[in-house]
């Protein structure tokens, strides 16, 4: 049996916890939580044994090291926020573990080049916990580029909607302030752009990008009809009628994970999207040329009426088009087979000289379409033969963030940027 331990025990951490606590119990264990908010850390062992498994040690965040020589986890799965993932796959790595670690890997080229060199130090492995790959459409899109089947890509344009539930999250947590989470090009657009990555075979050579608050924020607050400011949902009644308020009280896991865990950290998981500090942006295009001459363009919006994707490629044989149209979600409040959830998926092609078809697949129990099952059995099952190669390590987890850390540097400095510029392309390219 093989032994695992956990740092970071927010709202991401639920999908491993009921994975390792559940079906995968009989070969993995969880010998140990660690974080800097103890109630998070009981109330993430209350899901261990809701699951049937046994509770996991509790350690704070200052004994990293200690917990890892006293509970011997071969493996550490880093689920904390995005800014300080290389503090621990780094310090995980250097303790003789090997990495899970959700994504983004981390959210800039220094951070990036600190993991690289861990690795090259310790010999060990980190793993990218990239979903969208075993989801069974993006494989069947894969599969379908692989063999050929609109010849030679050369353009895609890919749109991605989040809508007012799920996009508006990302304004009410941390990830509102781009020291922590990157921005949504690093956060949300890694697993867009792996996805680029992962169908294409390949990875940017340029990157232009045009980015801007024009929805949510103070500044934009009285465009929106909104009269009445609050810095937060709970115990303020202009929240009441505000559907853009996140009332954690009502949701016993969102209750459970954050406002019964505020006392020990003033963490508050229901700011409003139209208070001030955030720095990310909610609407984003960028343009991206890639090694393989394809081009790119890009977009995502993060105020939109429905939640998914479409996405087209056109080929010297043809044309393939995807539209994807998914169940909304809050992370860390509901059921975790909802996330990502498909409303409905239709994958056509369009042949150049012949009648138009629809692409089968079979979509999987759990959320993004069965996605998120197929990477955990690859993770902490036995993994067979992968002809699709959805795996990502760590390689694949660097160049995903280096195109948003290039869209940023596009966006900040008005100008195309080169993937030359970066060390961490020459150093991924040894």
């Amino acid at each position: 049996m093989k032994h695992y331990a956990l740092v970071g025990t927010g709202g991401r951490a639920g999908l491993y916890i009921d994975a390792i606590g559940g079906k995968w119990r009989e070969s993995a264990k969880l010998v140990a939580f660690c974080d800097s908010n103890q109630t998070r850390m009981h109330y993430a062992n209350g899901l261990l044994e809701k699951a049937g498994a046994q509770p996991a040690s509790l350690w704070q965040a200052e004994h990293f090291e200690a917990m890892i020589r006293e509970t011997r986890p071969e493996t550490i799965i880093v689920t904390t926020m995005d800014r300080t993932h290389d503090e621990y796959i780094v310090r995980a790595l250097r303790a003789g573990c090997d990495v899970i670690t959700e994504k983004p890997m981390t959210i800039d080229e220094p951070r990036a080049l600190r993991i690289l060199d861990a690795i090259e130090e310790t010999g060990r492995q980190v793993r990218v916990a990239f979903n969208y790959r075993y989801a069974p459409h993006h494989s069947k899109v894969r599969e379908l580029l692989m063999n050929g089947t609109i010849g030679e890509v050369f353009s895609v344009h890919f749109e991605w909607l989040l809508n007012t539930e799920h996009g508006a999250d990302y304004f009410r947590r941390w990830h509102r302030e781009k020291r922590n989470s990157g921005g949504l090009l690093v956060h949300k657009s890694t697993h867009h752009f792996d996805l680029m990555n992962f169908w294409l075979n390949s990875y940017p050579q340029r990157v232009y990008a045009e980015g801007d608050l024009r929805f949510y924020g103070r500044e934009n607050a009285e465009k929106r009809g909104v009269k009445d400011f609050y810095p937060r949902a709970h115990g303020y009644t202009a929240a009441k009628d505000d559907p853009f308020a996140l009332h954690m009280a009502d949701n016993p896991q969102l209750k459970g994970l954050y406002l019964d865990a505020e006392h020990e950290d003033n963490y508050y998981r229901d700011q409003s999207v139209f208070s001030d500090g955030i720095t990310i942006e909610d609407t984003m295009s960028v343009l991206v040329k890639y090694q393989n001459q394809t081009q790119l363009t890009y977009s995502l919006n993060a105020y939109l009426p429905l939640e998914g994707l479409n996405v087209v490629f056109n080929g010297s044989r043809g044309r393939l088009e995807m539209k994807l149209v998914e169940n909304s979600y809050v992370n860390g409040g509901g059921l975790r087979e909802a996330e990502g959830s498909l409303d409905r998926c239709d994958i056509t092609v369009y042949p150049l000289f012949g009648a138009p078809w629809k692409a089968e697949f079979a979509m999987g129990e759990g959320g993004h379409g069965g996605g998120d099952n197929a990477m955990l059995a690859d993770l902490f099952g036995e993994p067979g033969d992968d002809p699709l190669k959805r795996a990502a390590d760590h390689r694949a987890g660097a160049l995903s963030i280096l195109t948003g850390i290039a869209a940023n540097r596009a966006i900040a400095q008005q100008r195309p940027v080169h993937f030359s510029e970066f060390e961490l392309l020459r150093r991924l390219q040894k």
